[in-house]
């Protein structure tokens, strides 16, 4: 331990900083279980108690340097997860689904104090990493779980911004990831088992909306067992907690309290129409004459994800256009001489949300539904329980029971209506028919809210090699995200 006398002015006024520093951060996050570091902030810089450097006295040089290197990377990355948690972490755009918004290759800076940092809901993981190790294993302790809370932060979700989130159907996956989703995997699967193996087809708009009900559970029951049974094929079903599902980056289209209807790929919200992205894609049905060349394909800025290189080929082929892209190939006569958007029928639709609701909605027509607000009151029904049950017993832990006459119990009482803990909101890709979003899965609790893109700081073209002119987009880097809204 040191005199008091002996510590040097330096070292006061870092002490002073530091701990200025972390008491004004333990008011942030409004956390008061912190003060007991606070002694050893102090010790680290005045009394010296501790002897935080013991190994600098070894005499053995490779332990001297082996310990140097593990006190670097234990500081590393602790001051990683202190960042990664409350400041902001590296987001890359994997699929096409904000396209041409934001592109595949895009390494966004996601900021956690734009919507206020969530508190660690499973504290225990390795920095940089969001439930795997790069080579596998998971790479966090289920144990201890936190109550969800949020810092608050320096604004609120608008209306069209781009967010970061938890994949909320993620509380339940197959590790075989070619299965995108494990609750539209089990109802195709028992649906479709009981359909051509069992030969037993049932039309739900010749069932009571009981019997319909029941025919679901039937459905995702023998879809979960199949599913259990043939591991091979679809891997092992695990579980995952909120903040260690996979993160997904959507456009919020619809706020808590607005009622949501799309016609015709147009969002209505409350009945006005919302404004459509400028380069908002849409699926088209084209027929080729001949393969769309490379110079046409970059002037339209048709990557490979949406006309892959084996499908550019003569004959009807299916491809995502933005407005000045179809408006490019329609006046190409010599390439595509007919072009219609791609209209949807009920087989394609069947796996929307909800998917224990006989609702004949499609990508293109959906809804109206409306979206949960913190405090709102809803009537319940067997007819709009299907939108609501997964918020109520998945989202705010609940109880939820459907009694052979078609009585909901909610915690063992009976219930007639519902009071939403949380607000709720609606996402959707840019590249509206290439996007697993909102209409698959539904809400997007405010718990399972990350972070707001601020900007772009990397953008690598997948479809171009390293050394080869434009692997690097340099007129996107450092571009703000909010261009986009």
């Amino acid at each position: 331990m040191k005199n008091l006398k002996e510590v040097s002015r330096k070292n006061w006024i870092k002490a002073t900083v530091y701990l200025i520093l972390y008491v004004l951060f333990l008011i942030w996050v409004r956390s008061w279980l912190g003060i007991i570091l606070i002694p050893l902030i102090f010790d680290a810089f005045v009394t010296r108690i501790i002897n935080w450097k013991w190994w600098k006295s070894l005499k053995n040089k490779t332990l001297y340097q082996i310990f140097e290197w593990i006190d670097a990377i234990v500081f590393a990355l602790v001051a990683v997860y202190f960042v990664n948690i409350f400041l902001f972490q590296n987001y890359a755009i994997p699929t096409s689904s904000l396209e041409k918004s934001l592109l595949i290759g895009d390494h966004l800076y996601v900021s956690k104090v734009a919507y206020g940092p969530r508190k660690p809901m499973t504290p225990l993981t390795m920095p940089l990493t969001q439930n795997t190790f790069p080579g596998g294993g998971k790479s966090y302790f289920d144990k201890p779980q936190w109550p969800y809370d949020r810092v608050k932060g320096i604004g609120k979700i608008k209306l069209n911004d781009i967010v970061v989130f938890n994949y909320p159907s993620g509380d339940t996956v197959v590790t075989n990831t070619q299965v995108i989703d494990y609750y539209i995997q089990a109802y195709k699967e028992g649906r479709d088992y009981s359909n051509n193996m069992l030969h037993k087809y049932y039309d739900p708009d010749t069932l009571s909306v009981l019997q319909q009900r029941r025919l679901y559970d039937y459905y995702y029951s023998l879809g979960r067992q199949i599913i259990l049974q043939h591991e091979n094929l679809f891997g092992k079903v695990i579980t995952r907690p909120v903040d260690r599902r996979e993160n997904y980056v959507k456009r919020c289209v619809g706020l808590p309290g607005q009622t949501l209807e799309i016609k015709d790929g147009i969002i209505y919200l409350d009945g006005v129409a919302n404004k459509q992205p400028d380069a908002v894609q849409h699926n088209y049905m084209v027929r080729l004459l001949k393969p769309i060349p490379d110079e046409l394909r970059e002037k339209m800025d048709l990557s490979s994800d949406g006309l892959k290189p084996s499908y550019n080929r003569k004959g009807i082929v299916e491809i995502p256009l933005t407005a000045k892209a179809l408006e490019i190939l329609e006046k190409r006569k010599d390439i595509a001489d007919t072009i219609a958007r791609r209209t949807w029928d009920k087989a394609e639709s069947d796996w929307m949300f909800p998917h224990n609701m006989n609702h004949h909605w499609t990508v293109d027509d959906y809804g109206p539904i409306w979206i949960p607000a913190k405090g709102e009151t809803v009537q319940l029904s067997l007819e709009n329980l299907p939108l609501y049950e997964r918020i109520i017993r998945v989202y705010e832990s609940n109880d939820l029971k459907v009694e052979h006459d078609g009585t909901i119990l909610i915690n063992g009482e009976k219930a007639t209506s519902y009071t939403f803990k949380m607000d709720y909101y609606w996402m959707m890709g840019d590249n509206r028919h290439n996007s697993l979003d909102s209409r698959y899965w539904g809400y997007v609790p405010e718990d399972h809210i990350v972070g707001r893109p601020v900007f772009i700081w990397l953008s690598l073209d997948q479809d171009k090699h390293w050394g080869q002119k434009g692997k690097i987009r340099w007129n996107r880097l450092f571009r703000a995200v909010k261009k986009y809204n």
